[in-house]
């Protein structure tokens, strides 16, 4: 299984590139986390809201690989301890299929991107700066698969 993240935002610190990385780097082949990062709509006052998100929902719809399980990160979504986690990512192996995690704007997501998602996640009831959110969600991901793998990575 491939996990897809997908996040609107390019040109990270390089804090947030190393971090990313090596978690990225620490996960076996068989469960790849793969970074395909969009450029974020220009803020300068001069478009509503509305039409950044739209616009950043096409870029996302194009991104997004076929078949893949959608998972949008919301300040709505399911919060999830690390063992539930580990078991969701135990089910999505099963499923056979690749997932998409998607990070919106500052602004949020797109409706029509939310209406494709299968299940909404939210890392935390904080609001979180967007390039913290990569490297969290890619610890986080970890984490859940070294549960699952029985690695002493978790201590509960």
């Amino acid at each position: 299984m491939k996990v897809h993240l997908i996040a609107i935002g390019t040109k990270m610190p390089a804090w947030v590139t190393t971090a990313f990385e090596e978690y990225q780097k620490r996960l076996p082949e068989y469960f790849a986390l793969q970074l395909h990062e969009l450029p974020m709509e220009r803020r300068d006052g001069r478009a509503s809201v509305q039409k950044l998100m739209e616009k950043e929902g096409q870029l996302i719809l194009k991104a997004l690989p076929k078949r893949a399980y959608v998972i949008c990160l919301d300040e709505h979504g399911k919060e999830m301890t690390s063992v539930q986690l580990a078991k969701r990512v135990e089910f999505l192996q099963s499923q056979g299929c690749d997932a998409a995690i998607i990070i919106g704007g500052p602004d949020g997501l797109a409706p029509e991107i939310k209406a494709l998602a299968q299940e909404m996640w939210a890392l935390s009831k904080l609001t979180l700066p967007h390039p913290l959110v990569r490297v969290i969600l890619a610890e986080t991901l970890y984490r859940a698969w070294s549960i699952s793998a029985g690695l002493p990575y978790h201590r509960a």
